[in-house]
């Protein structure tokens, strides 16, 4: 028996990284899982990786039609939905803001922006009838940088901080049948990407830095972090049975030390 036995679960951004860590952590704690990404060949990889067991949504997060049919998804599988998990995301590279022109600015702004915020803008606004039906949850995936500096440039640093107004504002609108909560998670080695209109849309995490070295050297714990290790906060806010008056919370699990200027890219 695990902590969410039979509870029909939305992920976005599920094909990779972080995303895909986390449903397979919900698989393993028994959730029925939708996952939601914009490549259809991360979610088929998965699929077989679940034996079928995980339902997959290709769409993007950005538009309104995709996230509801990701949501009537869930619904028609699994009868319902009582957790959705905002997670997809973008990254700006540490692009600074007099290493960017003002065009780039305008352009990296509208894309960030579009996926970070507006995603999960959408995404809760397609899952709350949904959940307030089921009394259920919500539950993003923000960043250190929603509280600090050096977690990336001021475009990707202000979508995190503009997250944790968004969970407050949730939490107090859809309360008391919805909970709405946060996962701050640090650095870790992974598929993210950034905004194409910047041209990073090619490049990931792992390829453009040393971000393993980075993350052991720069955290309070000297740790090697992997994906699956920052879930586990997941699973206890989905969980219903042991996390029940817990709403408006922004978990910052990213052992974070303290902030260094990035190396020059």
């Amino acid at each position: 028996m695990g902590w969410l036995d039979t509870t029909p679960v939305l992920i976005t951004g599920a094909g990779s990284g972080l995303g895909r860590a986390i449903a397979e952590r919900f698989d393993a704690e028994g959730a029925r899982v939708v996952a939601f990404d914009r490549d259809p060949v991360k979610l088929a990889d998965l699929r077989e990786w679940s034996l079928g067991r995980i339902v997959t949504v290709q769409g993007d997060v950005t538009s309104p039609e995709d996230n509801a049919k990701a949501v009537a998804t869930a619904v028609e599988e699994f009868g319902g939905l009582e957790v959705f998990v905002g997670n997809a995301g973008i990254w700006d590279f540490f692009r600074g803001l007099l290493d960017t022109s003002p065009e780039d600015l305008a352009r990296g702004f509208d894309e960030v922006f579009a996926v970070n915020v507006k995603g999960y803008l959408l995404g809760a606004r397609a899952a709350a009838e949904a959940l307030r039906e089921s009394h259920g949850s919500m539950i993003f995936t923000l960043s250190n940088a929603a509280f600090f500096p050096a977690g990336g440039g001021p475009l990707y640093t202000a979508s995190k901080h503009a997250g944790v107004g968004l969970v407050r504002q949730l939490a107090y609108e859809l309360s008391p049948e919805v909970r709405v909560n946060a996962v701050a998670p640090g650095g870790m080695a992974t598929d993210l990407r950034g905004p194409g209109s910047l041209g990073l849309d090619g490049t990931s995490i792992t390829d453009a830095m040393p971000i393993k070295e980075l993350v052991r050297t720069r955290s309070a714990l000297r740790n090697d972090v992997e994906p699956a290790d920052y879930t586990g906060s997941y699973v206890l806010l989905a969980s219903r049975a042991n996390s029940s008056t817990v709403t408006g919370a922004v978990f910052d699990i990213s052992a974070f030390g303290t902030p260094q200027r990035p190396p020059a890219q």
